[in-house]
């Protein structure tokens, strides 16, 4: 007999139908099955097909992983294909009609050996170019994240060389940035073009900084940008700023209008703090700090294509600073409150960043430490699964190249 991938535990299923308030006829007749085979579910003589599994889940108003008991993070590609409501038959089935899985030769045979880390007869199953477009395929297939197929599969044949999913291609300027770009008047957007200019030689100057080791002040400090002094300038000289607005002929008492009218855009924002200068003694600074949507109407106005992002299997920058930290605290762990915020909920086993949402990528899981004695849990530390450690060794290098510096620690 084949041994299913994914069962539904018998005992979770009645304790479901119970808290429904639905008897065993009434669940049948919302599942479209006889009332004998909902009995033979409870009593584990029978395993629901994947469209019953799905079925199950809408009757009892729960999600499929209450049904199986599949915790967060821990998917494989049976578990996406069964969440679906798709057999193999009928997966297969939808691939043939499409060159890709002629191509491929999809049969129902090849997806339940794909799902069980069987070798999958065909030299096409063994390109990674090809089976990185499968990826994509199953994922729109099982109405998933390209993310959550890619990490599926890696769970599900951790043998196996990845997947080649392709790298995210530049893209035109937005609708939105274009028009906030065209409501400016012209001395407008020379400055928003130099405060650009300026934040990205701050941005360079804080990644040099990183690769020769030295310390970075938090983005949240260096992202505002001195744009004068307000002292005489025989006394304290000119910013970076004003020099570059007085090489475009535009620096004149007329700067403090532009500035905010910027702000009033909600392209930028400006502020003060105080700083001592030399010989002169405790001077205001006026600060400007660049907006993500002021960034964007530059770019759009300079005809810039915009930034196209890391790739969509890859993590956020925030995202990845964290896996470095785990990974940097070595065999110990690391301290289970050190991780605040959101970090868990969209990384660790366990976890959802929201009630709707997909799940974590399982990357991390909390470990019980215990007492010297062994008769309790002291503490919980966070450490990399093995899906963790599969994605920092295959992606390690690409998260360096874009996150500028964020190489994984050495050993």
């Amino acid at each position: 007999m084949v041994r299913r991938l994914l069962t539904v535990d018998p005992d979770r299923l009645r304790s479901l139908r119970v808290q429904a308030g639905l008897d065993v006829r009434q669940l049948a007749a919302k599942v479209g099955a006889t009332t004998r085979m909902v009995g033979y579910w409870e009593e584990g003589r029978h395993v629901p097909e994947a469209k019953n599994v799905k079925a199950l889940a809408q009757a009892l108003g729960c999600s499929i992983p209450e049904l199986t008991g599949r915790q967060p993070g821990t998917e494989s590609l049976a578990d996406l294909r069964f969440a679906a409501g798709l057999s193999t038959e009928k997966a297969a089935a939808v691939l043939r009609e499409e060159p890709l899985g002629r191509e491929l030769f999809a049969s129902a045979t090849k997806l339940r050996d794909l799902e069980r880390n069987r070798t999958v007869r065909g030299w096409k199953w063994r390109d990674p170019q090809c089976t990185g477009r499968l990826v994509r395929r199953l994922a729109q297939l099982y109405g998933v994240p390209v993310r959550m197929v890619l990490d599926a599969w890696i769970r599900s044949r951790p043998g196996d060389q990845l997947p080649a999913l392709p790298e995210p291609k530049a893209k035109p300027p937005s609708a939105a940035a274009l028009k906030r770009w065209d409501s400016l008047n012209d001395r407008q957007r020379v400055y928003l073009g130099e405060v650009m200019r300026e934040d990205r030689m701050i941005e360079v100057e804080m990644w040099m900084r990183r690769a020769q080791q030295l310390p970075v002040p938090p983005a949240a400090q260096w992202r505002k940008l001195p744009f004068a002094l307000r002292a005489a300038a025989d006394l304290v000289g000119y910013t970076r700023l004003q020099e570059r607005l007085r090489a475009r002929g535009l620096h004149d008492p007329g700067a403090g209008p532009t500035l905010h009218a910027l702000a009033r855009h909600g392209l930028l924002s400006v502020s003060e703090d105080r700083i001592e200068v030399p010989g002169v003694g405790v001077v205001a600074r006026v600060l400007v700090e660049l907006h993500r949507v002021g960034r964007a109407a530059a770019r759009a106005g300079l005809q810039e294509p915009r930034e196209p992002g890391p790739p969509e299997h890859l993590l956020s920058e925030w995202l990845w600073r964290t896996v470095v930290r785990i990974i940097e605290a070595g065999a110990d762990g690391l301290a289970e409150n050190s991780l605040a915020g959101k970090a868990p909920f969209y990384l660790a086993v366990g976890y959802k960043p929201a009630p709707n949402a997909h799940a974590s990528r399982g990357f991390i899981e909390s470990r019980p430490v215990m007492a010297t004695d062994g008769t309790h849990v002291r503490e919980y530390r966070w450490h990399l699964t093995d899906l963790g450690r599969r994605h920092v060794l295959e992606y390690g290098h690409q998260y360096g190249a874009i996150y500028h510096n964020a190489d994984i620690p050495p050993d």
